[in-house]
């Protein structure tokens, strides 16, 4: 033992230590945690106990060598790193490579304003699950089974086993039948279960629905809608609400008309049509010569949605409406192809820089 630790002594004064690589080479073979000083530390326990102490104060003697030559040497290549003559091949007056900053998507910055402007009149956001059970997502909102309305909206469904959304109730109102939400609609269920009227809230998330990509339609895209719940709430009430939100939005010059329509969760329901911006409402293809141009649907949320829920429909009234919001980009930037909201083609994106 004590003839291989004088080999290591003479093997530690002798390394070349020129360069940064022998250095780190260095550190490997004798004072790394695999190194040979490691080693002869192991093997100390095999040594004679009389002996023991005597080669263990060798051994720490080597090492504080090790240690020693190893700093020495590492703290004159750092000094002639720092002091070494700049590169005369490079030209230090060159201007740096540009970093460019990311920017907001359209899609996001069209929603928090929606958000910005329902705040200011008492509405908070709530937000749900998207893979949704059919109870929340169909029959809590006056869908039944088998029912044609389930035919409005084409469905994916996924395979269930082990899986339990967040807030699914497990009987007879939550069968083992789960889907990507078709409409935000459910989170109006899920904040209807968890709080009695006054209810005031917006929710705007994704929803997924089976149709082909085109120039208008996604199978994934995003909606908001709006739920207000409390005692002698009207249609004047959610007309009010909508004339407000709009011309926050678009512009005091934008006009607003309700059409009747149908929804299963709302008696009576309407949708909501606003003045075209591109035409202005003298009429152009884009609104069909219309002047008009739809942008959600609304209407009384049905006492039997209510009841569903646990809310007393003879005391409390409601209303609900939403929209896509890639509509509403669309209309509020004119933009023509719905495609380009995924498609991440950076010269489409850096338009909207500025309205960050």
């Amino acid at each position: 033992m004590q003839e291989t630790i004088a080999r290591v002594r003479l093997e530690i004064e002798a390394y070349d230590l020129a360069t940064a690589e022998q250095l780190d080479q260095f550190r490997i073979a004798y004072t790394g945690r695999k190194g040979q000083l490691a080693d002869l530390f192991d093997q100390l326990k095999t040594v004679d106990p009389q002996d023991r102490r005597a080669v263990g104060q060798e051994l720490n003697q080597l090492k504080q060598l090790a240690l020693a030559r190893f700093e020495e040497r590492q703290q004159q290549l750092e000094a002639a790193t720092a002091n070494a003559p700049a590169d005369p091949t490079f030209d230090y007056t060159l201007p740096t490579v540009p970093q460019a900053l990311g920017t907001r998507h359209p899609l996001s910055l069209v929603r928090e304003e929606i958000v910005r402007i329902l705040a200011r009149i008492g509405f908070n956001v709530a937000e749900g699950p998207e893979i949704e059970d059919d109870w929340h997502n169909f029959t809590a909102l006056n869908f039944p089974e088998n029912h044609p309305a389930r035919d409005m909206q084409d469905t994916f469904f996924v395979k269930s086993e082990g899986l339990t959304p967040e807030g699914s109730e497990q009987d007879a109102k939550s069968p083992a039948s789960y889907l990507l939400r078709t409409h935000t609609s459910p989170v109006q269920v899920r904040v209807m279960q968890a709080q009695q009227p006054p209810i005031r809230s917006i929710m705007p998330g994704r929803v997924y629905r089976n149709e082909a990509i085109s120039a208008r339609a996604h199978m994934m895209f995003h909606q908001v809608e709006a739920l207000f719940i409390d005692e002698n709430v009207s249609f004047a009430d959610l007309k009010q609400t909508v004339y407000y939100f709009v011309q926050e939005l678009f512009g005091a010059e934008v006009q607003v008309r309700f059409r009747p329509s149908f929804f299963p969760f709302t008696e009576p329901s309407a949708e909501i049509d606003i003045t075209c911006l591109i035409c202005k409402g003298k009429g152009c293809n884009i609104c069909k010569g219309t002047g008009w141009v739809e942008i959600g649907g609304s209407g009384m949320v049905d006492p039997a949605v209510l009841e569903q829920s646990g809310i007393d429909p003879e005391r409390y009234s409601g209303y609900a409406w939403g929209m896509g919001i890639e509509r509403i980009t669309m209309l509020k930037y004119q933009i023509k192809d719905l495609r380009l909201f995924t498609e991440n083609d950076l010269r489409f994106l850096r338009q909207f820089e500025s309205l960050i």
